[in-house]
């Protein structure tokens, strides 16, 4: 099955709104509280107050919420490259809250958004738009795509044409209104696994709410990020884009298959991003593994012959990407 492009222009009707005064708070407590608390656990708590249940938590936590991210909030919700049932659905847009990067309508806007403007006027966390020339013009997009744009043009844009099925789902609507419990959740679990595996210990507790909530939403923040920053910089192009979209493979694993982001634009709506055969996409492998119990059908993924077609005309010979297996 081949991928659907989103649109490529700006909906003939936006309404430009500040996001709520709470979710702007959450999304600036996102950004400077876990440093902090990394702060203090590489000054304070390291080698000191760490132990298997706070490691493994984190492992846990960092996986199950980046993959509400990457598989729901990025390909199921965004671009719709596979079907799923509603629970899961459900499942997938509480575990992206959970990862404290906004609301899921909110996400989805931006990032179509993003898709139909790549690195032109109009792209929300483009490091590109509007750069200076020179090293310094380098930063300055650099950390506008990275972090910047979560304080100037996140959320500033509301599009029925964006994101108008998420609008109307009621399902959808409903736990964008709870995000704020699925902040507290982020949070409130790790706490309460170092609490009990403790024996009711408060200060166990709060040791794995550091490690597996406040330090946790910092690293899978920052790698998320890094795709818009660093991928959208440097890295291999397999495929001919009208962006300046990259595969950076150091960022695969911990993106969990985000950072072949060429391969991504290339086709936006299929369901695989590690289109060669030595691409791994944890992403991919969950939602074939899904597909295989049942839990999700209609698989968008590109095949062979369109994937020929967008081919770089000069692809790294030990680069270039693979046919996908449908």
């Amino acid at each position: 099955m081949t991928t659907e492009a989103l649109p490529s222009r700006p909906a003939p009707h936006v309404v430009r709104e500040r996001p709520s005064l709470g979710a702007r708070i959450v999304t600036l407590a996102a950004v400077l509280l876990p440093p902090l608390a990394l702060l203090s656990v590489t000054g304070v708590l390291w080698g000191v107050a760490v132990g298997p249940v706070d490691l493994a938590t984190f492992a846990v936590m960092y996986t199950l919420c980046g993959l509400g991210i990457t598989v729901g909030f990025h390909r199921l919700f965004s671009h719709r490259a596979f079907k799923t049932t509603r629970f899961m659905r459900a499942v997938w847009a509480i575990l992206g809250s959970m990862a404290m990067q906004g609301p899921l309508t909110q996400w989805v806007t931006d990032h179509r958004r993003h898709h139909a403007m790549s690195d032109k006027a109009g792209d929300p966390h483009s490091p590109h738009v509007g750069r200076r020339h020179g090293w310094w013009g380098v930063l300055v997009g650099l950390f506008h795509a990275h972090m910047g744009w979560l304080v100037t043009t996140k959320g500033l844009v509301r599009a029925e044409r964006y994101a108008k099925d998420l609008y109307e789902d009621r399902m959808i609507r409903t736990i964008d209104r709870l995000y704020f419990l699925w902040v507290v959740l982020t949070f409130g679990i790790p706490f309460l696994v170092g609490y009990l595996a403790a024996g009711l210990d408060v200060g166990a507790g709060f040791q794995c709410l550091v490690w597996a909530g406040a330090l946790r939403v910092f690293v899978f923040d920052h790698i998320t990020w890094s795709v818009n920053s660093v991928c959208h910089m440097w890295g291999r192009r397999d495929f001919e884009t009208e962006d300046e979209s990259h595969n950076f493979w150091p960022l695969a694993v911990p993106t969990f298959g985000e950072a072949w982001h060429n391969n991504h634009h290339a086709f936006p709506g299929s369901a695989v991003h590690g289109l060669g055969r030595r691409q791994v996409d944890v992403s991919a492998w969950v939602i074939k593994g899904m597909a295989r119990v049942g839990l999700a059908w209609d698989l968008k993924i590109p095949t062979e012959g369109r994937m020929d077609a967008r081919r770089a005309h000069a692809p790294d010979p030990a680069g270039a990407a693979a046919p996908a297996a449908d």
